[in-house]
């Protein structure tokens, strides 16, 4: 019988491993961050909402040393690149105003 936190991380299918909790902190992020941002919440273009999508990001591509999965490391991977140039583009536009 499976037991509620089953996963595959290891191949063992009653293990939850602490990069299984660091890839489902890092969904959890990237949910606070799509829900903040559809509810009106926060600005999608401002550090706030960038950063949660950063951090959600790499927290699944650390949780993929466990269990490799390409089509995850390519999607996790561009999400990161946009919220790095979301933010540096923020930062220059910050720097432009303060001149």
């Amino acid at each position: 019988m499976r037991k509620a936190f089953a996963t595959s991380t290891s191949g063992n299918m009653d293990s939850f491993t602490l990069l299984d909790a660091i890839g489902l902190l890092g969904v959890l992020l990237l949910l606070i961050a799509y829900g903040l941002t559809v509810g009106g919440r926060i600005d999608p273009l401002k550090p706030a909402a960038l950063l949660l999508n950063l951090l959600g990001a790499i927290g699944i591509l650390i949780s993929l040393l466990g269990a490799f999965n390409l089509s995850a490391l390519v999607i996790e991977t561009a999400w990161a690149v946009i919220a790095i140039g979301g933010l540096a583009r923020w930062w220059w536009q910050r720097g432009k105003q303060g001149s």
